[in-house]
């Protein structure tokens, strides 16, 4: 989509004098927000974390298929596995857009995929979670992608052009899929009482995970800052966090279903739902490997990986027989 990027050829660094106009040049452009494109210039700071960014946002994308299409073959209907593996290629194709946008900063795809299958990139740590029953499909689709609605939406007015492009996409087919959980989560809580229990159990270990989806909280966030001056972010983790439970809550309760938060209230003078303490300990350990699914999400994907080698090879077999056709066809 975007690896015309690629294409840059390397120029010579600047000197100190010229390094510190270039970034006031780029600071105003972005101040007065201007798009950098990219064969723009751009400080490598900037470049390398919105590598970082795309990269493990692309990288959530295609793990995040693994805990849904557990489902495709146990969904109870013929129409539930249908909008079902609509989403999951959606995803997919998600993590393609993202892929492609990162190319564009001068990174190899090869090279993303090799971090991720190496443990040493990360991924959204709500994927690291099981998916025991289909209320939770309905949780992930509710909760986890009303979540990343939350964060990506901020992200179409982002100061690259290629991700803020790739992202309207992106959010416009998350939507539809923050609708498919919720529809899932009504049909439950309207149905049977072991349904509604069902429902209940979801939300009690989807919720906390989803809040943590947002990342540390603002005085432990180390990207933020500087993010937010580059408006690669609009928001920090906390705000955006305080919105999601702000519309979150009011729906748990049209469902009758409960918040698992005992400290849950709603302050009166702000109009904003007060919510408990995030066990920030359980969201270290899942992020260093340690969750109840690492290894195995790490593990579907490094053997996926190794079962399409022969499709790489064969792609890459045709395209050197083009290339001789073509040079022997232009020394003719």
């Amino acid at each position: 989509m975007y690896t015309q990027g690629l294409d840059q050829a390397d120029t010579a660094a600047p000197s100190p004098e010229e390094e510190v106009q270039l970034r006031d040049a780029f600071q105003a452009r972005i101040d007065a927000e201007e798009k950098i494109e990219p064969r723009d210039w751009m400080p490598e700071d900037y470049r390398r974390t919105l590598v970082r960014q795309i990269s493990q946002h692309a990288h959530s994308e295609i793990v995040g298929m693994l805990p849904e299409g557990n489902w495709l073959t146990r969904a109870p209907s013929l129409k539930r596995k249908a909008i079902l593996l609509a989403k999951v290629q959606d995803e997919a194709g998600h993590g393609l857009y993202l892929y492609s946008a990162a190319e564009t900063l001068g990174t190899s795809r090869q090279e993303m995929l090799d971090q991720l299958l190496s443990g040493k990139a990360k991924y959204s740590s709500i994927f690291n979670y099981p998916t025991l029953n289909w209320a939770d499909i309905g949780a992930i689709g509710w909760l986890v992608d009303g979540a990343a609605i939350m964060n990506q939406i901020p992200l179409c007015r982002c100061s690259y052009g290629p991700y803020s492009r790739a992202m309207v996409r992106v959010c416009k087919e998350e939507s539809f899929h923050q609708r498919q959980g919720y529809e899932i989560m009504t049909v439950m809580a309207r149905g049977t009482d072991e349904q509604r229990q069902m429902a209940q159990d979801a939300l009690n270990r989807w919720w906390w995970p989803s809040l943590m989806m947002f990342g540390p909280s603002d005085g432990d966030s180390a990207h933020t800052a500087q993010s937010m001056a580059w408006k690669i972010k609009r928001f920090t983790n906390d705000e955006l966090r305080q919105k999601f439970v702000d519309v979150t809550v009011p729906q748990a309760h049209f469902l009758g279903l409960e918040i698992p938060d005992p400290d849950l209230a709603l302050d009166e003078e702000t109009g904003h739902w007060c919510f408990g303490e995030i066990d920030w300990q359980e969201f270290k350990q899942v992020l260093s490997g340690n969750g109840p699914c690492n290894a195995e999400r790490l593990g579907a994907r490094r053997s996926a990986h190794e079962e399409g080698s022969w499709v790489r090879q064969a792609l890459l077999a045709h395209a050197d027989k083009q290339r001789e056709r073509s040079s022997a066809h232009e020394a003719a």
